[in-house]
């Protein structure tokens, strides 16, 4: 009997070290995948993107001039360190292009690339550039898994939220509670409070009440504080409001971003549906008609106006992806369709200057472009909803898939890190998988990992690319492993030692994210 139990635990162990491991190709795709350059400047789609990249997944390619008299150029690659001996090295017969010939054999760390250019002797001439970086750790998978349903993950971050002491002091005041200091953002933040009540208002029914008296509230504030009928912002709310303007209170006082109306138009888009009360739809359409009167003949919109003039404080213009997404709900959830020139007009902009540029640079309310060179913010909060946008899109075309397939590799080639390349104290700096937010802030935010995910869960479902899938669910998996198990509360940022502030629209895109991953899984 014992040699039958040896035989048979023989026998399963075989077949379990037989068995195929489920992500060994997904890890080779994605290997082969980083070999593809984003969107190289030596293809004339767009000019070379990457003058202020610090770290590449993606095999890169640079701006580096040609050297007179040169025949070949001698691309090298070292290990940052003075102690290094490894090397890679292929040789070209131009001094711009990508490193895919040896990308694949470089390792993770800081290197040093140095493109020398030849004479015909195979001497070398001059230098056509140098270039130091971060070769970045690779997708690997497995990584950790969720630690509970994504359902129920979202319902203690909406519980969470809900219960904060100034979420509910709006029940019985239209203000907010500033001890809350980032209402001081009153679209970004009352908007999505609205919307995450409306949320919760419909997943636990037996909280409907409270949830709808919250969300109404803080619905009446953002209407009392919106420009009057007839004025140039007519029904816009405020971007700002309050004395607690975190950075840049000087300049942005009385001002506002023209793009954050919309998230106050979507949260009452979201409280008419479930109340089909006609006031917040109409202000909705409201909000929608100020954008179409403002919107510039090429497409364009200002990033920041004054907020009673509607005069342009200066003139940078806005990402549209936020306006686009609108739109589409617009069309596609209530058939509205009288605004197809607006629409048209902000696409061709977007098309013809972010897509043709490739900048996808960073606007926050409390940041500044001014002083900005070109490409030296990026964000993936610009490039990654507009792939998700584009995805969405019912009559999406051939190049448009490209283009949301290139959005999405930027993003991930930039902002996302599959491990932490900063040790201190013996431990990660910071909790991987993450996604940073942007240039001239490197955090890794629950937001941002959301942006990227979707836009991932996006492109799985367009086009059943698993490893689309798979990037995704390692994010999102990530965001119940950081939850806070007794309180519910999602950190808005990622990082250890660092006790942050509870960001209410990230965390509402958090939950959005783990019931969109829900309704996947079990579709």
């Amino acid at each position: 009997m014992r040699h039958l139990y040896l035989f048979i635990i023989a026998a399963l162990l075989s077949v379990a070290c037989s068995a195929p491991d489920p992500y060994e190709s997904l890890n080779r795709q994605a290997l082969e995948e980083y070999n593809i350059p984003v969107r190289p400047g030596y293809e004339g789609r767009n000019p070379y993107w990457n003058a202020f990249s610090g770290k590449f997944l993606y095999a890169p390619a640079f701006d580096f001039k040609p050297v007179d008299g040169a025949a070949l150029y001698k691309y090298s690659i070292k290990p940052a360190a003075k102690d290094a001996t490894a090397e890679w090295s292929f040789t070209a017969d131009a001094p711009n292009l990508s490193l895919a010939p040896v990308w694949g054999e470089v390792e993770v760390g800081n290197v040093v690339l140095t493109v020398e250019a030849l004479n015909q002797e195979g001497e070398v001439i001059g230098v056509a550039g140098e270039r130091k970086f971060y070769r970045d750790s690779p997708f690997t998978a497995p990584y950790h898994t969720a630690v509970r349903g994504y359902k129920e993950s979202a319902l203690l971050a909406l519980l969470h939220i809900h219960n904060m002491s100034p979420m509910q002091s709006w029940k019985v005041a239209a203000q907010p509670d500033m001890s809350y200091n980032l209402n001081t953002y009153p679209c970004k933040i009352i908007g999505s409070t609205i919307s995450l009540e409306v949320l919760l208002s419909k997943l636990c029914p037996e909280l409907r009440e409270d949830a709808l008296l919250i969300a109404e509230n803080a619905a009446r504030f953002l209407i009392a504080e919106s420009r009057p009928e007839g004025e140039p912002l007519a029904f816009f709310p405020p971007t700002y409001y309050g004395n607690y303007i975190t950075s840049g209170a000087t300049r942005n006082k009385g001002k506002t971003m023209t793009m954050e109306a919309l998230t106050a138009a979507n949260a009452f888009l979201d409280l008419y549906d479930v109340t089909q009360n006609e006031e917040y739809y109409n202000r909705a359409i409201n909000i929608t008609n100020t954008y179409a009167r403002l919107q510039a003949d090429d497409g364009s919109f200002p990033i920041k106006m004054d907020f009673l003039t509607g005069e342009p404080v200066n003139g940078v213009k806005a990402m549209l992806h936020p306006l686009l997404e609108y739109l589409q709900r617009l069309e596609q959830q209530y058939g509205v369709k009288e605004y197809g020139q607006m629409f048209e007009r902000a696409e061709q902009w977007m098309r013809e200057h972010t897509l043709s540029s490739f900048d996808m640079t960073g606007q926050f309310e409390d940041g500044t472009v001014l002083g900005l060179q070109p490409y030296e913010n990026l964000t993936n909060c610009t490039a990654a909803p507009y792939a998700t946008y584009l995805l969405g899109k019912e009559d999406m075309t051939d190049g448009e898939l490209q283009d949301a397939i290139d959005l999405i590799r930027f993003s991930e080639d930039q902002f996302v890190f599959w491990d932490s390349p900063v040790k201190r104290y013996g431990v990660k700096l910071y909790h991987t998988p993450y996604v940073a937010e942007q240039y001239k802030y490197m955090m890794p935010v629950d937001h941002s990992a959301c942006n990227v995910a979707n836009a991932w869960l996006s492109l799985y479902q367009r086009t059943g690319d698993e490893l689309s899938l798979a990037k995704a669910k390692a994010l999102i998996d990530h965001i119940t492993i950081l939850q806070n198990a007794n309180t519910g509360m999602i950190p808005t940022f990622w990082r250890n030692f660092f006790s942050g502030e509870d960001w209410i629209n990230c965390t509402l895109l958090s939950i959005q994210t783990l019931l969109r991953m829900e309704e996947l899984e079990n579709s």
